[in-house]
């Protein structure tokens, strides 16, 4: 596919997945609005794409935010003629356990990792149609098929970014807008060292071009989902066990992460003074 004279849009750019995402598109030749909250990371980014694409440029900003969801789309559309690709890839996470979140906690998840997908794609949707078409990629996780211990909210706010974009494959068909799902499985990004409580997974953490390499086959195989790494053993034998064998992979899990006692009893102690859960004592 030629992506000169293409716009694209690729959110949570200032790092990680969405940095080499965003780079990628640049050197191809599309005009790259590079979306994140850490302003001056995202002006590096969007530096480095202005430098193989001039018309790119950076809107800094909290997508948690509708209306400033809706003005990144309304701003691209505005300034540079038209929307061709939109890359949901910002999101927040949320690596802990349910006893320690609060109501809140999860809004916040889902209003970054799943409404600001929705806004997003709903302000793109009209332009789209207006030119005829384009493309509209989010980034899920590998969590919301299974679901691992402590990211339950995380893997709850992916889950609803796909039963929303499936829903869209009906919808919008005929529309000349496609919508396809990438799956990443551990990616290596700062992410990991923003958890909550420390995660116990250990293994092999896979490059993020991986995840930009994919974005790009949605775009120009049309594919609908992709998970990747595509042959990694433990994301084919746990999506298996979710299928077939949901007990053995319930005890699995329980077995590598299980739930501290001291853990239930200060929930438990908490519950009796009338404490909602997160609630500091």
């Amino acid at each position: 596919m030629d992506y000169r004279g293409k716009v694209v849009i690729v959110t949570g750019a200032s790092s990680g997945i969405g940095r080499v995402t965003a780079l990628d598109f640049a050197r191809r030749g599309a005009a790259v609005v590079v979306v994140a909250r850490r302003e001056a990371l995202l002006r590096q980014v969007a530096d480095q794409c202005q430098a193989v694409s001039p018309k790119s440029f950076d809107l800094p900003g909290d997508l948690g935010d509708r209306s400033f969801a809706e003005h990144v789309v309304d701003e691209t559309v505005r300034r540079l003629g038209r929307l061709d690709v939109l890359v949901n890839n910002a999101a927040v996470s949320k690596h802990k356990h349910t006893y320690h979140t609060t109501a809140s906690e999860a809004e916040d998840v889902m209003r970054v990792n799943f409404l600001s997908c929705l806004w997003t794609t709903y302000a793109a949707i009209p332009p789209m149609l207006r030119q005829g078409g384009g493309f509209i990629v989010q980034v899920s996780s590998f969590a919301a098929k299974v679901p691992p211990p402590r990211e339950g909210l995380y893997a709850a706010s992916k889950a609803a970014m796909n039963a929303f974009s499936e829903g869209l494959w009906n919808d919008l068909a005929g529309s000349g807008i496609h919508v396809g799902i990438v799956h990443p499985g551990p990616i290596d990004t700062e992410i990991w060292d923003k958890e909550d409580e420390p995660p116990s997974y250990d293994g092999k953490k896979h490059p993020p071009e991986i995840v930009s390499d994919a974005i790009r086959e949605v775009i120009e195989r049309k594919r609908f989902e992709i998970t990747i790494p595509r042959r990694s053993p433990q994301l084919v034998a746990a999506r298996v066990m979710r299928l077939l064998a949901p007990g053995a992979l319930r005890r699995g899990m329980a077995w590598m992460e299980p739930v501290p006692d001291e853990l239930l009893e200060r929930a438990r102690e908490r519950s009796r003074k009338g404490k909602r859960l997160g609630e500091s004592d």
